[in-house]
């Protein structure tokens, strides 16, 4: 069986080769991106009707800021960030998978007037009509150089997870300047233009069913196994 890389930046790195491992699967943490909270300025609240939170790490490293807004509705993808939502003192007003665009199209009543908090790298959203979106950056997730342990283990044969765009871009930049054969890692992608930000020639690459860990993590389970590609 390959051993499965987990290369996103930590806690999540470390979340997801606990639920790798549960599955049997030789997990191996080796993060490529730091989480680095970056110097804002909280916009008026009485200036929005929501917030929209696409990740966790939003609210692990927002600072001081974040006490403006404490009491207002909140947009969270997926549940860990809706945790982290309730626990700065937010009110939920909805969760969704697969991203900040999916949860546009369910907005509640009055919420026209949205306050993005958002990492430095992420994907433009095209709000519906009527709804406006104002963008506060509040972290930034920056690469890291790819360690030697790491090149020599995927030149043997490994499988890779990537959880964004930007992790593909860095890990295939990585892979080449290093010299590592893409033939011989399986890369599995959490969506589709996470796949396509990864390029060509890998020894399989494959998008997991939908934009959630669980199914990622049973797309790794198939290609650490040596089953090659899922059609999808």
């Amino acid at each position: 069986m390959k051993p499965l890389v987990v290369i996103r930046p930590q806690p999540g790195c470390d979340a997801t080769v606990r639920a790798a491992r549960a599955l049997g699967l030789e997990a191996i943490a080796s993060p490529l991106f730091e989480i680095c909270p970056l110097e804002w300025e909280a916009p008026d609240p009485d200036t929005f009707d929501a917030l929209l939170i696409g990740s966790a790490n939003v609210l692990r490293h927002v600072g001081a800021g974040i006490e403006r807004y404490h009491g207002m509705p909140a947009y969270a993808v997926g549940e860990t960030t809706a945790a982290a939502v309730r626990e700065a003192g937010l009110e939920l007003a909805g969760v969704g998978e697969g991203g900040l665009e999916m949860l546009l199209g369910s907005l509640q009543a009055g919420h026209l007037r949205l306050l993005r908090l958002t990492a430095r790298e992420r994907i433009e959203l095209n709000p519906p009509p009527g709804v406006s979106i104002t963008e506060c950056v509040t972290y930034a997730s920056e690469p890291r150089a790819m360690p030697q342990e790491l090149a020599l283990l995927l030149a043997g044969g490994a499988a890779v997870l990537l959880h964004s765009g930007e992790a593909a871009r860095h890990f295939t930049a990585e892979c080449d300047r290093l010299g590592i054969a893409r033939g011989a890692v399986s890369v599995a992608a959490l969506a589709p233009r996470i796949a396509e930000a990864a390029g060509g020639g890998w020894a399989d690459l494959a998008v997991a069913a939908e934009p959630r860990d669980q199914a990622l993590l049973a797309l790794a389970v198939h290609l650490c196994q040596g089953s090659g590609a899922l059609d999808s």
